[in-house]
C-alpha cells in the first residue's frame, strides 16, 4: 500500500509539473484557438491577412512560452530565458510544432543553468557579475539550442509522431471510447494532468492545426459524467450528500471545477462504473458525430467548451455532453437506489479524496462544514507593514485563486486597502508580506520566503482565519 501511494504521489507531482508548464499559458492557447476559429478560410470571418497569425503562433509562440515557463520553474528568469533559447533549437530541428520538445528543453535548460550558477556564481569577483550573468546564459543557451537542433529535435519529433500515430490508430479502430476506462478513474485519483497536459493537449493542438479541430480536447474536459453523478445524488442521495449536490453541480458544470464531484464517487466506489460509462458514451458520440474543439478548454466548464467548439460541431459537442450526463445519471441512480449498505459520510469521503490528492481541496469545503485550522507560530507583521497578501497553491490558478477572491471581498467590505493576489508556490513574489497556504504547503512557502508572515489553513474557502486577519488589519 505504501509503495502504491508513493508511486501515485510521484505521478501526481509529475502531472502537477506538466500542468505547471501548460496552465499558465492556456490563455495563449485560447488566443490561438480564437484566431484560428475566426480567420482561417473555413472560419467564421475568413481573413487571409489575419490568418497568417496562425502558423507562427503554433510553431513559435506557444512552444517558446512553454519552454520559458519550464525553465523559469527551475531557475527563475535566467532559467526561463535559457529555456526559451534552447527550445528554439528543437523548433528549428523539427518539422512539427514542438510542444513536447519544449517540455523537455525548457526544464533541462533551467536545471543546467541552476547547477552552473550554484558552482560558479559565488566565485565571481565584485564588478563582474553582469559579465558572468550575460555570457554564461548566452553560451549555455547557444550550446543547448545547437544540440537541440541537431540531435534532440529529430528524436522528439520521432517520439511525437509515434504518439500521434498511436492516437490516430486508436481513433481509426473506433477504440477511442475505451480511453475513458483510464481517464475517468485517473481524474478521481488526480492523475489526469499527466495524461491531459502531457499527451492529449500537445497532440490535440497539432491535430487542430491540420484539421481545424481535435476530439482529444474533449476526452478529459467533458463535464457530462460528473454532472450525471451529481444529479443522481440530488434526487436519490440522502442527508448531506443530497442537499449539497445541486450546488456542487452548478460549480462543476458551469464553473468547470470537476474535483467537486470526486467525494461523491468515493462515497460509493461502484459509481466509478457510472463515470466510466458516461465518459465512454460521450466519447462515442463525439467520435460518431465528428465533434472537436479548436483548442484546449480549461477549466472544463460548458462555457469554455462552447467557446472553443469548432464551427459545425456545436450539435455534436452538445449531444456528447448530454448523453454522457444521461448515461452517468441512469447508472448512478440505479446504484444509489439498489445499494443496501449504509452511506458513507460525506466528510469521510472528502477526507479520502484529499488523502488521494495529497493535499486539501478548496472546492470540497463547499460540501462540508468542517473548519479546522492549523496556525503557524511565526511572528505577526505589524499592520502598517502589510502591503501585499499572497495565496499560494501548487499551480496558482485554482485553490489559491478562489481563496484570494474571497479575501478580496472581505477586505473590500471592511474598507481595507491591501493588495491580495494568488500565485503558484514556486512563484511567490519577494515583496509578499503575508502568505496564506494550505498547511501541507506551508513549509515549502517558508523555504521560499522565510521573512514573510505565514498563515496555514485547512481549506481556502471556509477558514475562520480570514475573519481574524480582517479584524487585525482593520485595527
Amino acid at each position: 500500500m505504501a509503495e502504491n501511494k508513493g508511486f501515485r504521489a510521484k505521478v501526481q507531482r509529475f502531472g502537477s509539473y506538466l500542468s505547471g508548464m501548460i496552465m499558465p499559458n492556456i490563455g495563449a492557447f485560447i488566443a490561438w484557438g480564437i484566431i484560428t476559429a475566426l480567420f482561417i478560410p473555413d472560419g467564421w470571418l475568413p481573413n487571409e491577412s489575419l490568418a497568417q497569425l496562425v502558423d507562427p503562433m503554433i510553431n513559435y509562440l506557444l512552444p517558446l512560452l512553454i519552454g520559458f515557463t519550464g525553465g523559469r520553474m527551475l531557475h527563475g528568469l535566467r532559467g526561463g530565458v535559457v529555456g526559451a533559447t534552447a527550445t528554439m533549437g528543437v523548433i528549428v530541428g523539427a518539422g512539427i510544432p514542438m510542444f513536447l520538445g519544449a517540455m523537455v528543453m525548457g526544464p533541462l535548460a533551467g536545471y543546467v543553468m541552476k547547477k552552473i550558477d550554484q558552482g560558479l556564481q559565488h566565485r565571481i569577483r565584485s564588478g563582474f557579475e553582469m559579465l558572468y550573468n550575460n555570457f554564461s546564459a548566452g553560451i549555455l543557451g547557444a550550446s543547448l539550442a545547437i544540440i537541440a537542433a541537431l540531435a534532440i529535435g529529430p528524436v522528439v519529433e520521432g517520439l511525437n509522431n509515434a504518439l500521434a500515430a498511436g492516437v490516430e490508430a486508436i481513433i481509426a479502430a473506433g477504440l477511442l471510447p475505451l480511453t475513458s476506462i483510464i481517464i475517468e478513474p485517473a481524474k478521481i485519483l488526480f492523475l489526469n494532468n499527466a495524461i491531459n497536459h502531457g499527451i492529449l493537449s500537445p497532440i490535440g493542438v497539432e491535430q487542430a492545426a491540420e484539421a481545424g479541430k481535435s476530439i482529444l480536447f474533449l476526452l478529459e474536459a467533458n463535464p457530462g459524467p460528473g454532472l450525471g453523478i451529481l444529479l443522481a445524488f440530488s434526487i436519490f442521495g440522502r442527508g448531506a450528500s443530497k442537499s449539497s449536490a445541486p450546488g456542487a453541480a452548478i460549480i462543476q458544470f458551469l464553473g468547470g471545477i470537476h474535483e467537486i464531484y470526486f467525494p461523491y464517487v468515493l462515497m460509493k466506489p461502484a459509481l466509478i462504473l457510472a463515470v466510466i460509462a458516461g465518459g465512454m458514451s460521450g466519447v462515442f458520440t463525439f467520435n460518431l458525430l465528428d465533434a472537436g474543439l479548436r483548442a484546449a478548454a480549461s477549466p472544463g466548464s460548458i462555457f469554455a467548451i462552447y467557446a472553443m467548439t469548432a464551427q459545425g460541431s456545436y450539435f455534436a459537442v452538445t449531444a456528447g455532453v448530454l448523453i454522457a450526463a444521461v448515461v452517468s445519471f441512469i447508472i448512478a441512480a440505479f446504484i444509489l437506489k439498489t445499494s443496501k449498505t449504509n452511506e458513507e459520510d460525506l466528510v469521510e469521503a472528502t477526507d479520502k479524496m484529499e488523502a488521494m490528492k495529497g493535499k486539501k481541496s478548496s472546492v470540497s469545503a463547499n460540501l462540508t462544514e468542517e473548519q479546522t485550522v492549523e496556525t503557524e507560530g511565526n511572528t505577526e507583521k505589524p499592520t502598517e507593514d502589510v502591503n501585499k497578501v499572497i495565496f499560494a497553491c501548487d499551480a496558482g490558478m485554482g485553490s489559491s485563486a478562489m481563496g484570494a477572491s474571497l479575501l478580496k471581498k472581505k477586505f473590500a467590505d471592511a474598507s481595507i486597502d491591501i493588495d491580495v493576489n494568488n500565485t503558484a508556490i514556486n512563484e511567490i513574489p519577494d515583496d509578499a508580506d503575508i502568505i496564506i497556504t494550505h498547511k501541507d504547503l506551508t513549509d515549502r512557502a517558508k523555504a521560499k520566503r522565510p521573512n514573510a508572515e505565514h498563515i496555514s489553513v485547512e481549506n481556502f474557502l471556509n477558514s475562520p482565519k480570514y475573519a481574524e486577519l480582517v479584524e487585525r488589519l482593520r485595527k
